[in-house]
């Protein structure tokens, strides 16, 4: 069986929306004739009727507006198609999914995402944030293209690329007293926690605190860092965040950053899907990403 033709879809299409072959053909720049026939050719093709013909007017059947609905969903694929490629065309690099945390996503991505704007101006960027787990998935779903995930990351599915390795600081209210200038787990046991409750972050500093031999006193779990530093701030707990956390003021009151002992380092890498062919887009994406890779 022959592949469908399109022109034949859009016939049928126009047919049904204005109600007329002859409003059809002229809509289309076809001769009526042209129209039939590409209608009679579909209906013996699938041999089923398409259109009713009821006085001067024609309406499609059933299967008529089945057709049609399947056949705007192709229309809307190829008009992408055309846009994608004239985009192409005219210098666009194409687009990159990437994934991060909302930290990450917050403090630290802003001035790439400007650097490649100002640079790439033809690359098309999309951003969707999530913890490690849920961004693993989306890439090995093929849902993203390159993601910001926290180490350790257990999948022989992915290419994982050191990213940044950042010491973790404990963050107190700074009405805080006799705070030490470091700050051991069983220092913190002490302390009721704010955490996220979901992250690889929770889970590290869940372990760390451990450390001193007693549980966590977990709070409150909150899904922002920023709102962990400002739920800090008014005094309800403290706290372990990245360091890029404390780099901007909370909303009320202030806050104590120390450093742990023993060091608590976070390590993010990039993660991609070992089998993804690399377009020009996921390169130049991840060439901006390692080239200011710190911590």
């Amino acid at each position: 069986m022959r592949a469908l033709n399109l022109d034949q879809l859009k016939a049928l299409q126009a047919v049904a929306e204005t109600g007329s072959f002859t409003a059809a053909a002229r809509l289309l720049n076809l001769t009526q004739s042209a129209i039939s026939v590409q209608i009679r050719e579909l209906e013996e093709r699938f041999g089923v009727r398409l259109i009713d013909r009821l006085g001067k007017k024609a309406f499609a059947t059933e299967a008529g507006l089945e057709m049609i609905e399947r056949s705007r969903r192709i229309g809307e694929e190829v008009e992408g198609i055309t846009a994608d490629m004239r985009r192409r065309r005219e210098g666009w690099l194409g687009r990159v999914r990437l994934g991060a945390a909302p930290n990450i996503l917050t403090y630290l991505l802003p001035p790439i995402l400007k650097a490649l704007r100002d640079t790439h101006p033809t690359l098309e960027i999309s951003v969707r944030t999530g913890i490690t787990r849920n961004l693993v998935g989306y890439v090995l779903r093929n849902e993203l293209d390159l993601a910001l995930v926290t180490l350790p990351v257990e999948e022989k599915g992915l290419v994982l690329a050191p990213w940044r390795s950042d010491p973790m600081v404990a963050v107190f209210p700074d009405s805080a007293g006799d705070v030490p200038r470091s700050v051991t787990p069983a220092f913190m046991a002490k302390w009721p926690l704010i955490l996220d409750g979901r992250s690889q972050n929770d889970l590290m500093v869940r372990a760390w605190v451990r450390a001193s031999g007693s549980e966590p006193k977990v709070a409150i779990e909150l899904g922002q860092p920023e709102a962990i530093r400002n739920v800090v701030a008014v005094g309800l707990g403290a706290s372990i965040v990245g360091p890029e956390v404390t780099q901007q003021a909370a909303i009320a009151g202030g806050v104590i950053t120390r450093p742990l002992k023993p060091a608590l380092i976070r390590v993010t890498a990039l993660a991609q899907r070992r089998d993804k062919p690399e377009d020009a887009a996921m390169r130049i994406m991840r060439e901006a990403l390692m080239k200011i890779a710190s911590g």
